[in-house]
């Protein structure tokens, strides 16, 4: 297993791409601290990782990754609970502001920022001092976007925040390259999560997209990026770091245009303004304009 005997928290691990990096992890022999703001999803992964024999090597807190407390809170939990910690998954995200840039108030721009760049930013803060203080290095891997790679990618804030973790990534990369800590960034194209708003009844609809409006003719699902994460969270790595590794289907090899290529309603219609918040179990705040 190429994670035996190793340490790993996942930020936004109770849905989606985290969930799936954490059943992924366990799998590959890790110990797995489930970090998340929504309490009924992480204590219902818990109890599916139990159910499939994971009894011992699963814990879950809540977070709210904006709060430095709550990160220091979450480093504890693991170092307590497991004794240390080798893999950090700065991965919790929500859709954040949406709408045109002159409608976009500045509580928006803040709460998109604070989840999406802050929270990276403090998971790497605080998950390096850790794994310095241990002094056998470690694998730090970040949640970025395809959005954050151009323009016309996704909804403005988000794309700036993800931007931002592209560059902290790199950046801190080069810093903790001397303690032998990885530090990369997942860019994520379009994968069907409750993120994405992609429900079991939209499946076969949102296929059919993305048959015509990407190179592969299947939506990415959770897997894939829990395929990419274990990769960076292992020694098959062990020569990565400050890399951004893309993981969308051949969508950003094709040039994205996304507002040409979907539909009016989702998140890109200019028709629509406010804030999302993901799978937090907190409700949207979405006006229509016209």
């Amino acid at each position: 297993m190429r994670l035996e005997n190793r340490v790993a928290i996942v930020t936004g691990g109770a849905s989606g791409m985290g969930k799936s990096t954490v059943h992924k992890f366990l799998g590959e022999g890790a110990k797995v601290v489930i970090a998340d703001f929504n309490e009924q999803t992480g204590e219902e992964t818990v109890a599916e990782a139990v159910d499939r024999g994971f009894v011992d090597q699963v814990r879950f807190v809540k977070v709210d990754v904006a709060q430095e407390d709550d990160i220091v809170a979450m480093m504890d939990c693991a170092r307590d609970a497991f004794g240390r910690i080798d893999i950090v998954f700065n991965n919790a995200g929500v859709g954040g502001a949406i709408g045109p840039l002159t409608e976009t108030t500045v509580d928006s721009w803040d709460y998109t920022m604070d989840v999406l760049a802050k929270g990276v930013f403090l998971g790497i803060k605080h998950a390096a001092r850790q794994m310095i203080a241990q002094g056998e290095g470690g694998s730090i891997i970040n949640t970025a976007s395809i959005a954050g790679l151009s323009g016309d990618a996704g909804p403005m804030i988000y794309s700036a925040a993800k931007a931002a973790v592209i560059s902290l990534s790199k950046s801190a990369a080069v810093e903790l390259a001397p303690e032998k800590i990885r530090v990369n960034a997942i860019c994520p194209g379009f994968i069907a999560t409750p993120l994405a708003a992609v429900s079991r009844d939209r499946v076969a609809k949102t296929q059919e997209n993305f048959a015509t409006s990407q190179p592969w003719p299947e939506f990415g699902d959770g897997e894939h990026i829990a395929g990419a994460a274990l990769f960076l969270a292992s020694e098959d790595s062990r020569f990565v770091t400050g890399e951004h590794i893309v993981v969308d289907g051949g969508l950003t090899a094709a040039g994205p245009e996304l507002s040409r290529r979907f539909p009016k309603g989702s998140a890109r219609d200019s028709r629509v303004v406010g804030v999302t918040k993901g799978s937090t179990g907190e409700a949207p705040q979405i006006t229509r304009l016209d």
